[in-house]
């Protein structure tokens, strides 16, 4: 395959064409060349297009797809379309499904999948049977066939033992352990952020406090142990500080914060729209401003979409009964790139893939493409026509946005949309 791409500007922190705009010729899934003005007749797709931008893929660390077991709500060929479109060639899959993701076989059933997809899916595996938080896993097994990591998706371990004997357990594979921080016995019913919304409208808050306990106590535990750790989805103004006085000790931690949290307060929760119900809660303004401090200032390692495809039935009833989650992936760029600029969006967006093991690519002739193709400046309200996704539960719909992806170039392969 022959592909020209034509008057791209680059973003790319680590390619000496940083900044430039610049003809990009990819043969047979490699980059070619890269030049002021590159023949047409030298390929035969060539891409054009107005206030065109390239950068490395895109990776999301936070999505669930449902397959195998929950395809009413998302199957991992529509959910692997989903991502390409909105810029990702990379994702990191949950362990969401039905049954859990917690064997060899399960992983092998994900990896075997994969390579009929664009974009490349990396699945974690349980960190305990059947994430119940009793029994470790054959954490060595899925490492194996292709686990990046261990993960009980959103649910908490409960057990401080198991924590500490799986921190020690998977150094001698260099394996990677997600820790969940949320104490629930605090809050066993809570709905929505505890403050002045959860009062005034009589619904049972998620105090900061519950995330707080259980960070602080993780990363006590690695401290200990030794090891590495990823902490999905904080969500407060504590937390970003302990995270900070951890990685001054050289603990070997790393977070995430869901854009969900990053773009939205809790005065979204006034209406009961269950849209904006996600865990971790939508907080107040004070822990959102403290959140987008530490993206700003590198303490929070990654941003995510926090992708969680739920079906109608379960999302469309009573605030109380609805299930946790939103979709994300296809406004995730917009809404990134309305809060910070377009150059620290994409350093976001592409920085520290080796934390998980997924090898860094960069824009210079010779290396493998693996592009992003978008628009930074295309302004626009996000609505349900946007949403490709099987489940429409997007808390983004009728905000306004900035910034489209175009598509994406990978594995040999090219998938792209028109906006």
């Amino acid at each position: 395959m022959s592909i020209l791409i034509k008057s791209a500007k680059i973003f790319d922190a680590n390619s000496k064409f940083n900044g430039k705009t610049l003809d990009i010729l990819i043969i047979n899934g490699k980059i070619q060349e890269i030049a002021k003005s590159i023949s047409d007749s030298k390929a035969k797709k060539i891409i054009n297009k107005k206030n065109l931008c390239v950068s490395v893929g895109w990776l999301d660390t936070s999505v669930c797809f449902g397959e195998p077991g929950l395809e009413e709500r998302e199957t991992l060929s529509n959910g692997a379309k989903t991502a390409a479109q909105s810029g990702f060639t990379d994702v990191i899959l949950n362990a969401e499904t039905d049954p859990n993701l917690d064997t060899k076989a399960d992983i092998n059933y994900i990896t075997s999948k994969s390579p009929e997809f664009i974009t490349n899916i990396h699945p974690t595996g349980c960190l305990t049977k059947e994430a119940k938080s009793e029994k470790l896993a054959d954490l060595f097994e899925m490492h194996k066939s292709g686990a990046i990591g261990f993960y009980d998706f959103k649910k908490p371990l409960n057990n401080p033992n198991l924590l500490k004997i799986s921190l020690q357990y998977v150094q001698g594979f260099d394996g990677l352990i997600f820790s969940f921080p949320f104490e629930k016995s605090i809050c066993p019913d809570g709905q929505i952020h505890e403050g002045l919304i959860s009062t005034n409208y009589g619904l049972e808050g998620i105090p900061a406090l519950s995330e707080e306990i259980m960070l602080k106590r993780d990363l006590k535990i690695l401290e200990y142990t030794g090891g590495k750790m990823h902490v999905p989805c904080i969500s407060t103004k504590e937390s970003v500080e302990l995270i900070k006085e951890a990685k001054k000790k050289n603990v070997n931690v790393t977070c995430s914060v869901s854009i969900n949290n990053l773009f939205f307060n809790d005065e979204k929760l006034k209406n009961f729209d269950t849209r904006f119900k996600v865990l971790p809660p939508i907080r107040s303004e004070v822990h959102r401003k403290a959140l987008l401090k530490g993206v700003d200032e590198g303490i929070i390692d990654f941003v995510t979409s926090d992708h969680t495809p739920i079906d109608i039935d379960n999302k469309k009833t009573d605030f109380v009964n609805s299930l946790f989650g939103s979709t994300g992936l296809e406004s995730f760029f917009g809404a990134l790139n309305s809060l910070f600029s377009t150059e620290k969006s994409i350093d976001i967006l592409t920085k520290n893939k080796n934390v998980f093991g997924i090898a860094e690519n960069k824009i210079e002739e010779g290396e493998v493409a693996n592009l992003t193709l978008f628009d930074p400046n295309y302004k626009y309200t996000f609505t349900k026509e946007h949403i490709i996704s099987k489940s429409k539960n997007s808390c983004f719909i009728d905000s306004d946005l900035t910034g489209k992806s175009f598509g994406i170039i990978s594995n040999n392969s090219i998938q792209l949309i028109e906006i």
